[in-house]
């Protein structure tokens, strides 16, 4: 930290605002709101201070930070989720749709159109939705326009207009599904009215609406006006049948917001979703997709779904139910929601996370709906990961003269020490990119130390690897590469024919002296240009699968090195060294427990004799 950023520090203010992580070059790392800016910001910069590997690398490239203060938390939250959407940086939690789906738009015009849209606008409109069911979106503007006599039209009615007589009324007026405002028929506090009733409906309030159209058909009824009962009487069928075909999905008819999540950390994505619930009905659906979600937890992943919702909602239920709670984790604080909540609703919203009962199944429902999102989304970016194929690939089974692409690779690399700690490893290589989560390595037990042999060594990893496999059913490779040149390869093909899968999927050896590559059946080797994209592609998946197969033999010849001092210790055996490392996680931490700790792991006779070991004199540390 620079001595100016450190004096910076000490300067901020106290009040509640936002904050902005810059780096050197004056971009946007992380935007946060905070109840005292200063306290909070400093907690970045504390010493010792332990935070996830994300925050950590963040920090170290924070080089300036902005502040904007506010009147109160709610005001941070609010301009915290409007600055994310705006800047996008890199270290706050992505959140984003799949795609682009629909809003039911209520135009911000003297006389408002109400409309389908893809587009959201910061023009002061009013968007509802998106609603991921376009068939819901549909009934949805069937009922609209059945039940309310609303302008489809794009003219100014600007007063000035309407009173000049500049227009004139069109089919829509003569069919009876307009009242002509552009013609001053209907006056602006009436179809103001009829908008307010627009947006009961959109809002899911169908209960209260009809009751007041009933209410209006009854006194136009006591009035004589038969006609305009009759268009209230249409009105109200229209709206009863729209009710009739949403699903119930709690009999207290409340308002409520249902968040669900699941959350997938292998492949880095997770899914919020909501059910909005009006009158005890479900009336829409809305998910998001979470990227960007290392190191934070469901409850911090929670809070930002929901957050974002509520920043930007037109509408605050009686109740709100969540999957998780962000209260659960003590770096975050639901207060700036809570307070969001009461001031919007007018009072006190209820934020729960059910355990039991009818409420807890209604959280299970959303949590399922995220987690079929999440696989869908998986599916796609497979199927995205397969339409992109790298040229290298392309080019490597043109070479191979393979019939399919070799999208998937494995690739066997054999690693010992002058014939002793023999080990192996397998990397997938999957469309030219490695993939780390199905990387494999084997001790090799066919093997004694001493007796080097790569062939011997082969045989059994391909045994194991492939018996496996042939059980499991796969995912089979589209090619294999083996470390190594004729024998490696021979090898190879010997246990690959013994267990019957030979030919399912090709299998080549390269020889590192020259580059050859060799194949089965073929005498002379293949050569492939030094810059050819293809060679490129077999160079490192070789040194990767090298590069594991070391680190894995370091790892335990390192383990095998600390064992070996405990072991010099009189009564400490084999297991008892693999218990007190795999408990206190390193060799120096065995040496600074005391008799009391160790005690509770290996006994009291134990942990005396290694708390005497240590006294008497340490060994040095290998």
């Amino acid at each position: 930290m620079t001595e100016t950023l450190e004096k910076k520090l000490d300067h901020l203010p106290t009040e509640p605002g936002v904050y902005k992580h810059l780096d050197d070059s004056g971009s946007v790392l992380y935007v946060g709101k905070a109840k005292n800016l200063r306290t909070r910001v400093r907690s970045y910069f504390q010493q010792g201070r332990k935070r996830s590997g994300r925050i950590e690398v963040m920090v170290q490239k924070i080089a300036d930070v902005e502040v904007i203060v506010t009147d109160t938390e709610v005001e941070a939250l609010i301009l915290e989720n409007n600055l994310i959407k705006e800047l996008q940086p890199r270290y706050n939690v992505n959140l984003r749709d799949d795609k682009t789906y629909p809003y039911i738009c209520v135009k911000n015009e003297r006389f408002p159109r109400v409309f389908k849209t893809r587009s959201v606008r910061n023009d002061g409109s009013k968007y509802f939705g998106p609603y991921t069911d376009v068939k819901q979106l549909n009934q949805m503007m069937d009922a609209i326009r059945s039940v309310f006599q609303l302008r489809t039209c794009k003219l100014d009615l600007s007063k000035e207009k309407v009173e000049a007589g500049k227009h004139e009324v069109c089919l829509q007026y003569h069919i009876d599904n307009c009242q002509g405002p552009c013609v001053g028929e209907q006056s602006e506090a009436d179809y103001q009215e009829t908008i307010d009733q627009v947006e009961q409906l959109l809002n899911g309030h169908t209960k209260a609406l009809t009751a007041h159209l009933k209410e209006q058909m009854e006194a136009a009824s006591a009035n004589l006006d038969f006609e305009e009962a009759a268009r209230l009487r249409d009105q109200i069928q229209a709206l009863e049948t729209y009710s009739e075909q949403q699903k119930i999905v709690s009999q207290d008819f409340e308002d409520r917001d249902i968040f669900g999540l699941h959350v997938d950390r292998e492949e880095g994505v997770g899914c919020g979703t909501l059910f909005r619930v009006r009158e005890g009905k479900m009336i829409g659906r809305r998910h998001t997709y979470l990227h960007q979600i290392e190191g934070r937890t469901d409850e911090e992943l929670m809070l930002s779904f929901v957050e974002d919702y509520y920043a930007s909602a037109h509408f605050y239920p009686n109740e709100v139910l969540l999957a998780v709670d962000p209260n659960d984790h003590p770096t975050q604080d639901t207060v700036p929601l809570e307070e969001l909540l009461r001031q919007e609703k007018g009072r006190q919203v209820p934020i729960r996370v059910p355990q039991r009962g009818d409420k807890a199944s209604l959280v299970r429902m959303a949590c399922s709906n995220a987690k079929l999102l999440v696989n869908e989304y998986k599916l796609q970016r497979m199927k995205r990961e397969r339409d992109r194929i790298p040229e290298a690939v392309k080019q490597l089974g043109e070479a191979l003269q393979m019939d399919d692409l070799p999208k998937r690779i494995d690739g066997i690399d054999i690693s010992h020490l002058g014939g002793t700690e023999t080990v192996a490893s397998c990397v997938v290589f999957l469309n030219g990119t490695p993939r780390k989560s199905e990387y494999r390595t084997y001790k090799i037990r066919s093997v004694e130390d001493g007796t080097p042999d790569d062939f011997k060594s082969m045989r059994e990893v391909v045994r194991r690897r492939y018996t496996r496999m042939a059980n499991e059913g796969g995912p089979w490779p589209d090619l294999l590469v083996v470390d190594g040149g004729k024998g490696q390869l021979s090898s190879t093909v010997t246990v690959l024919k013994e267990l019957d899968v030979y030919g399912l999927f090709p299998v080549i050896g390269i020889a590192k002296r020259l580059e050859e590559i060799f194949r089965p059946g073929d005498p002379d080797p293949l050569y492939l240009g030094k810059d050819h994209p293809s060679l490129k592609l077999l160079q490192n998946l070789r040194n990767e699968a090298h590069r594991f197969a070391v680190t894995y033999q370091r790892k335990r010849r390192k383990k095998k090195t600390l064992r070996s001092e405990l072991l010099d210790i009189h009564g400490i055996g084999e297991k008892t060294a693999q218990t007190l490392l795999r408990e206190f996680g390193s060799l120096k931490q065995v040496k600074q427990a005391d008799t009391e700790a160790l005690a509770a792991v290996v006994g009291p006779a134990k942990a005396q004799k290694v708390v005497d070991f240590y006294r008497e004199g340490e060994p040095a540390e290998a």
